[in-house]
């Protein structure tokens, strides 16, 4: 079996083993050992028929930051209940969002975001054009004032409320709470003030412990549910609930940020835009609720604030998970939901350029995403051109010399040292290396990159989300009748075939032609129907290049089978 013989089975044994590890179907990213800290979270979630507020975690202890007092006395032994009093909620209206603020609690309740369709199948059964509207139980967070040896549970409080056109405000004679919109449309200041707080104040923040789901896959969303930190000068931490136990976990540290989020949606507490990378939040305690039919549906996360000179500020972000929006607010947010896992150091940064290539070429065409994703693929197998022309030219003067190589490789069968040098001036005397075998396989491994970068891109990226195309409802989701799917099969198929037509006679090379369109076809039947339409126009724009280089190796005299070998003694002689 000749070097190109191995070569290509090894290259597939590469894709059959390698790709499953690099394309897994849900892959939590890397979690950090939890450091020295205590919570107090109840170990079991409520009972049914308890509201929203008492499956919150109870406040958790965490050591403060130098010179900073503990809020020790905010400890309790269960979490608060609901008053008696029914909640009622003012709207404020930002430029993207309508938050819906309940009182008692001064926190948002629910948040539309009316530039989103709900694409959950409930909601498309009552309406197509229904709004997304991010919840998680009865409220999107709970807040506990701890006040020396008190602790207060803003939901016991019924606030004075005043509003303007940009700000509503929650008065109380413990806590006032001002919420004001920004110009980003997706963020929200949040600023109080605390009479005659003691030292060691804090306020204690209660995550989501859920979504309410607006996408098809209702599923694969549940999965995606996670919370994530950021500490800096470290890069951004991400847990999938899924990844978390029953007990207590407590990252301890300063963060910038924390915030919880499910596949496209986020709720983000971060310190003032503008301001100079700081850790506000002082530890994140986490433990993940009950597993139902093997899905972990919720989880519970807490952290604290402390009060600084009688105020707290902070800015909530509630809304997409839009590359461009975290980007612009310049503190890693576009991190949040961290690409490819493990992998994440290599791939991140890779489908960063490509997510900025096709976000420029979607403002640049004005066309849709669908026609962005069939110029890119054309675009790439044209830049890919000069350096898959030369490889392939390679591969056609090793199949010349091929004859010559095996007869070098029987002649010093025994002599290795003399083999290779024989083989090394055999190369030198055609103007190759001993890299050209490698060479002439860097067709099939040049597009891999991009394509391994938009499988991420197309798993996490909003942008994509209930984008429609010719056919697809949704490039982010599978083909639901497989066309795609089996375009792009049948275009790999192609390629191999047009390749071997001009080819010499090869079992090994023949097989791997009907075996990897197949593989392909099948490990690609449920990704995203975007990412098979890159790969499948990418496979016909190299077509042409496939038929040409056929037409150069069926003139160079490369058909069939090898060409007789010289005399003996002229072998001898060389």
């Amino acid at each position: 079996m000749d070097r190109r013989t191995l070569l290509a089975l090894a290259l597939m044994a590469l894709v059959i083993v390698v790709t499953p590890m690099l394309f897994p179907s849900h892959r939590a990213p890397p979690t950090r050992a939890p450091r020295d800290t205590a919570a107090a979270i109840p170990a079991n979630p409520a009972a049914p028929g308890t509201t929203a507020a008492s499956q919150r975690p109870a406040p958790a202890t965490v050591t403060a930051a130098p010179g900073q007092a503990t809020p020790s006395s905010a400890i309790a032994s269960t979490p608060p209940a609901y008053p008696a009093q029914p909640v009622s909620t003012v709207k404020l209206t930002t430029p993207r969002t309508q938050l819906l603020l309940a009182n008692p609690g001064a926190v948002p309740a629910i948040v539309r975001a009316p530039s989103y369709r709900d694409l959950s199948p409930a909601a498309r059964k009552v309406s197509p054009d229904s709004t997304v509207v991010v919840c998680g139980g009865a409220t999107l967070l709970s807040l506990r004032l701890a006040r020396g040896a008190d602790t207060i549970a803003l939901d016991t409080v019924h606030f004075a409320v005043s509003q303007t056109p940009t700000a509503v405000t929650f008065a109380s004679p413990a806590i006032n709470i001002t919420y004001q919109a920004t110009s980003d449309g997706y963020r929200t200041a949040f600023r109080a003030t605390v009479p005659g707080a003691p030292p060691g104040s804090a306020l204690i923040i209660d995550l989501p412990s859920s979504f309410q789901s607006v996408e098809a896959d209702t599923v694969d969303d549940v999965r995606h549910f996670g919370f994530s930190y950021k500490e800096p000068p470290r890069d951004v931490t991400s847990l999938l609930i899924s990844k978390l136990d029953t007990s207590v976990r407590v990252d301890s540290g300063s963060f910038e940020w924390v915030a919880a989020r499910s596949k496209y949606w986020l709720v983000a507490l971060m310190q003032p835009v503008g301001e100079k990378p700081a850790g506000i939040f002082h530890g994140l305690a986490m433990r993940r609720g009950p597993v139902v039919n093997k899905l972990t549906k919720s989880a519970y996360a807490t952290t604290v604030t402390p009060v600084v000179n009688g105020q707290i500020a902070f800015d909530l972000y509630i809304g997409p998970q839009s590359w461009q929006q975290l980007l612009a607010l310049h503190n890693d947010m576009e991190n949040v939901n961290p690409y490819a896992g493990i992998l994440h150091a290599v791939v991140q940064p890779f489908s960063t350029i490509v997510m900025r290539i096709l976000l420029w070429m979607k403002a640049t065409t004005r066309v849709s995403y669908g026609w962005v994703l069939v110029l890119f693929g054309v675009v790439i197998r044209l830049l890919l051109w000069p350096l898959n022309q030369k490889a392939m030219r390679t591969s056609i003067q090793m199949q010349r010399i091929q004859p010559e190589l095996s007869e070098l490789q029987k002649r010093y069968k025994s002599e290795p040292q003399k083999q290779q040098e024989a083989m090394m001036k055999l190369y030198q005397s055609h103007g190759m290396s001993p890299l050209s075998p490698m060479l002439g396989c860097l067709p099939m491994l040049l597009p891999l990159p991009v394509l391994y970068a938009l499988y991420f891109v197309f798993q996490n990226t909003i942008e994509f989300r209930g984008v429609s195309f010719l056919w697809l409802p949704d490039l982010a989701l599978r083909d639901p009748y497989y066309i795609i799917p089996l375009i792009m099969g049948v275009s790999m198929f192609l390629l191999s075939w047009i390749g071997m037509r001009a080819a010499p006679a090869n079992p090994q090379a023949k097989m791997m032609s009907y075996m990897m369109p197949v593989l392909f076809t099948v490990m690609f039947l449920n990704f995203s129907s975007g990412l098979n339409l890159y790969y499948a126009v990418q496979n016909i724009a190299a077509l042409p290049q496939q038929w040409i280089v056929a037409r150069e190796r069926a003139k160079a005299g490369v058909v069939g089978t090898a060409p007789a070998r010289r005399p003996a003694a002229e072998g001898r002689r060389a």
